[in-house]
C-alpha cells in the first residue's frame, strides 16, 4: 500500500477544499494517485471538491497587446510575489514589453522569449534587474499568440484576467463583447466538438457513480449521466452559453445575429493552477501526521 504523507494529504486539500480526514481517505483508497484521489473526491462530495481548483494561488499580471493591423496579437502572464508589485510601475512595463516582443518576435517559448533582445540586455537579464531593484521574485509563465486573416480582439479585467479573441465580423463591438463574455463566464473551448474525449470520459465516470448510487434503475441512471454530460458541454463551451449581455441568448444565437463568427481564442486566469505558500494549514498537518506515524 502506498505511503500517504501530510503533504499529500495538505496538497488533495487546497486542490479541492475537501476535509483533511476525508482527503486522507481518498488517497488511501486511490493509492497514492492525486488524480484519481480527485476523482474519488468528486463522486463523493459532489462538485464541491471541484471549486478550489481554479482558486487564484499566485500574483501577477496577464496583458495582451495586438499590432496595428489587428492580424497579430499575445496574451502573457508574468507572476510575482505579491499584489504590491503586480502595481508596480517598471514590473507593469515590463509585462507589455514582453507581450509587443511575442508579437514581434514569435518566440517559440518562453525560453526563447527570455534570450530575447530588450532594452539594451536580455529579456532575462532585465527580468533578474528587476527581480534586484524591486527585491521580489517574477517568473515568465506562459503566453499564446495568435496570427489571422480575420480580426482580433482583447479584454483585461483587473490585470488578473486576459483574454486575446480570433473573430470575423463587420462590427468591433462584436469581438470586445464576445473577449468580455469570455472573461466572465470561462469557457473551455469554442464549440462541442472541440472538448477533448478524455474530459468528457472523466466526467462521464463521475456522473455515473454519482447517479449509481441514487439507486435507480439502469436505463434512468444512463439517461441522468447523458443529461448532466449535455450540461456539462453547454457550461464549458462558448457557443452554447448564456451570452452576458443578453442571458436570453447564447453566445451563438448572439453571432448569427451579427452574421459573426468565433475562430478561436485563449483565456489566462493569473495563477490559475499555482498555489501559494499556506501557513494556516500547519496545525491541522501536524494533527493528521501524528496520525499517520
Amino acid at each position: 500500500m502506498a505511503e500517504i504523507t501530510a503533504s499529500m494529504v495538505k496538497e488533495l486539500r487546497e486542490k479541492t477544499d475537501a476535509p483533511m480526514m476525508e482527503c486522507k481517505k481518498a488517497l488511501a483508497e486511490a493509492e497514492g494517485d492525486m488524480v484519481k484521489a480527485e476523482e474519488i473526491l468528486r463522486v463523493k462530495l459532489g462538485n464541491k471538491a471541484g471549486k478550489a481548483a481554479s482558486r487564484i494561488a499566485a500574483e501577477g499580471i496577464a496583458t495582451t497587446y495586438i499590432s496595428a493591423d489587428g492580424k497579430s496579437g499575445a496574451l502573457i502572464e508574468v507572476n510575482c510575489e505579491t499584489d504590491f508589485v503586480a502595481k508596480n510601475d517598471d514590473f507593469i512595463a515590463f509585462t507589455k514589453a514582453l507581450a509587443q516582443l511575442v508579437v514581434e518576435k514569435n518566440p517559440a517559448n518562453v525560453e526563447a522569449l527570455s534570450a530575447l533582445p530588450l532594452n539594451g540586455s536580455t529579456v532575462d537579464e532585465v527580468r533578474k534587474g528587476l527581480i534586484g531593484k524591486i527585491g521580489e521574485n517574477m517568473s515568465i509563465r506562459r503566453f499564446a499568440r495568435m496570427q489571422t486573416a480575420n480580426r482580433l480582439a482583447s479584454y483585461t479585467h483587473g490585470a488578473r484576467i486576459g483574454v486575446l479573441v480570433d473573430y470575423a465580423a463587420a462590427d468591433e463591438q462584436v469581438g470586445k463583447d464576445v473577449a468580455m463574455h469570455i472573461a466572465a463566464s470561462k469557457p473551455v473551448c469554442v464549440s462541442k466538438d472541440q472538448v477533448p474525449a478524455e474530459k468528457i470520459e472523466v466526467e462521464r465516470n463521475i456522473y455515473t457513480q454519482q447517479a449509481a448510487e441514487s439507486g435507480k434503475p439502469a436505463d434512468i441512471v444512463a439517461k441522468m449521466v447523458e443529461g448532466r454530460i449535455t450540461k456539462f458541454l453547454a457550461e464549458i463551451t462558448l457557443l452554447s452559453q448564456p451570452f452576458v449581455k443578453n442571458p436570453d441568448e447564447t453566445v451563438e444565437k448572439m453571432l448569427k445575429a451579427k452574421n459573426a463568427s468565433v475562430a478561436g481564442f485563449a483565456l489566462y486566469v493569473v495563477g490559475e493552477g499555482i498555489e501559494k505558500k499556506q501557513d494556516d494549514f500547519a496545525s491541522e498537518v501536524a494533527k493528521i501526521a501524528a496520525g499517520m506515524q
